[in-house]
């Protein structure tokens, strides 16, 4: 493979003339990782369900794209979508699995087709769309595939019930999954990001009431693209955001029952 060498010498591959497919490509971090990645050389393919937003963030690509209208929340378009791709390219280098949307509310107060809708975008839409390029990138014995989780699968908080059971599926798929592909020279990373100020939130927090909260916490999206951008560049395991979080995130996992207590009051902030 086409590989450059940083000067504390990790091997980080080369992006030019990949192919990526990145879904959730029409706003937010899909879109900027989408931008980054074309600057850096790569092919990208932008997927998502809007074809209008799709073609608004291509036209800020520095080098060639593709649009896709894809729905990863339905098979068949997801099986065509990759069809097309396949006969276009041959191959695809690296998947980012970004797609994702969440809503906020009290586990009562949340229906149960919520709960059911999320799952299969969330969790399942990741799973359609690795399903796709699977077989191939075992065929070519390299691939990167990188799912973007969040925090959230690492510590549950109030009025997050559902959002935060898909977020631990993407986690836990990826662990197992990174274990079945090693021998493959396939990398499997997730990310795992704290609160973002882009547009997640018009839909999750349409009252506004979190973000308010949160403000002086959350991150900007050009963080989370960069390290996105990073994964696929080096195929590492699993990047945090911000630090603290994935502290949290450590502590949480070694001493949960101190860790709630401590962290009730400033976590549940919805």
């Amino acid at each position: 493979m086409d590989y450059k060498v940083k000067f504390e010498g990790m091997r980080v591959m080369s992006l030019n003339n990949k192919v990526i497919v990145v879904t959730g490509a029409s706003s937010g971090i899909g879109a900027l990782a989408a931008q980054m990645l074309s600057a850096q050389g790569a092919t990208v393919v932008l997927a998502a369900r809007s074809g209008e937003k799709l073609k608004a963030v291509s036209s800020g690509m520095m080098g060639p794209s593709r649009i896709l209208e894809l729905n990863v929340g339905d098979d068949a378009s997801v099986e065509a979508g990759f069809r097309q791709i396949y006969a276009e390219f041959g191959r695809v280098d690296c998947l980012v699995n970004n797609a994702g949307y969440g809503k906020f509310a009290y586990f009562d107060d949340m229906p149960l087709q919520e709960f059911d809708d999320m799952m299969n975008v969330n969790y399942m839409g990741m799973v359609r769309c690795t399903k796709a390029v699977l077989p191939h990138m075992k065929d070519a014995r390299f691939g990167r595939i990188v799912n973007v989780a969040s925090i959230a699968g690492k510590i549950g908080t109030s009025k997050s019930t559902s959002y935060t059971a898909t977020k631990h599926a993407v986690i836990g798929f990826s662990s197992a999954l990174r274990q079945e592909v090693r021998e493959y020279g396939i990398t499997v990373s997730t990310i795992n990001p704290g609160p973002i100020d882009t547009p997640f939130f018009t839909l999750a927090d349409p009252e506004g009431n979190y973000v308010n909260n949160v403000k002086w916490f959350m991150m900007k999206p050009e963080r989370v693209a960069k390290a996105m951008v990073s994964a696929v560049q080096s195929g590492t395991t699993e990047i945090n955001l911000p630090w603290i979080a994935g502290a949290g995130a450590k502590l949480y996992q070694m001493f949960p029952r101190l860790a709630d207590r401590l962290s009730y009051r400033m976590l549940n902030k919805k």
